[in-house]
């Protein structure tokens, strides 16, 4: 009875000590992450770099040296949040924060931050592009203000009616290298059809062939489509801009990429169409001198 009482009494305590122990797992069991408590925790655990007052810079291997509130200017922008102190910046060697970007126009970019300089006119096509890269937007603005940026949006709207513009533009470049490749020459000469109207008029035909243009009809306007028999052929638009234009447009362009290349009028097409109409579209000899 003794020894029956004795293992009573010890399993009595140990349903007890396993008891007690239940509870009190119950009672500190974790709760459920929730996202307040993550928040907190990760802004208990996350520090703001503290900044020096003076920033030594390196840019693309450029030095500048500039104040923090110059880079915090503007909120909304790239270099504020990189010297925010939310972020890890890179230094060199000698201790600056590097930015692996070419610093050849960055000063351009300090100084509008500093007190709104804004870069002479040859300057602002490639501030606007560093001024893209670090989102200033206010820069941003008021270059897009200045010429030459509005100059080339208006001559831009101009080349937007002709959506073919850039393809016929490396076409003239295909063919002037093949050309050159092939003869072992140094320059290389393409005829280029560059025309306004689609009908084949000229000045003196222009009154009474425009009360005439509108009563043909689509069968008849047909008989007056060709290709001319040249390289590459530009046209037709509608817009006050005229053939003088689009040329100058083309010879920008192929000079901005480094291309040299001379124009001059040849003749015009002149084939015969239908009736007393020839065609009457100008045909211009480029000459592309490669070296």
């Amino acid at each position: 009875m003794v020894v029956v009482s004795g293992q009573l009494e010890d399993r009595g305590t140990t349903d007890d000590a396993m008891s007690s122990s239940d509870a009190e797992d119950e009672l500190i069991e974790p709760a459920t992450p929730t996202p307040t408590n993550a928040v907190f925790s990760l802004q208990d655990k996350v520090h703001p770099l503290q900044l020096p007052e003076v920033i030594p810079l390196n840019v693309g291997g450029m030095g500048f040296t500039t104040r923090l509130s110059t880079l915090l200017r503007y909120e909304d922008t790239m270099l504020a949040a990189m010297f925010s102190g939310r972020h890890y910046v890179p230094t060199d060697a000698e201790g600056r924060y590097f930015i692996d970007r070419d610093g050849t126009y960055f000063g351009d970019i300090l100084n509008f931050l500093r007190c709104g300089d804004l870069p002479p006119q040859e300057r602002v096509k490639m501030v606007y592009k560093e001024a893209q890269y670090y989102s200033i937007g206010p820069l941003l603005d008021i270059l897009d203000k200045m010429q030459p940026l509005t100059g080339e949006k208006v001559r831009q709207a101009f080349l937007d009616l002709m959506p073919y513009y850039k393809d016929h533009l490396e076409r003239i470049i295909d063919i002037g290298k093949h050309r050159a490749i092939q003869r072992k020459a140094r320059f290389a000469k393409l005829k280029v059809c560059v025309f306004k109207e689609e009908m084949p008029i000229t000045p003196y035909e222009c009154p009474q062939f425009n009360a005439l243009r509108f009563e043909r009809s689509e069968s008849e306007s047909k008989l007056f489509e060709h290709h001319c028999e040249v390289d590459v052929s530009f046209g037709p638009w509608e817009a006050v801009a005229d053939v003088y234009d689009l040329l100058h447009c083309i010879v920008t362009d192929l000079s901005e990429r480094g291309i040299a290349v001379e124009h001059q009028c040849i003749g015009v097409c002149d084939k015969h169409l239908i009736n007393h109409y020839y065609c009457k579209r100008p045909i211009y000899e480029f000459k592309i001198t490669w070296w």
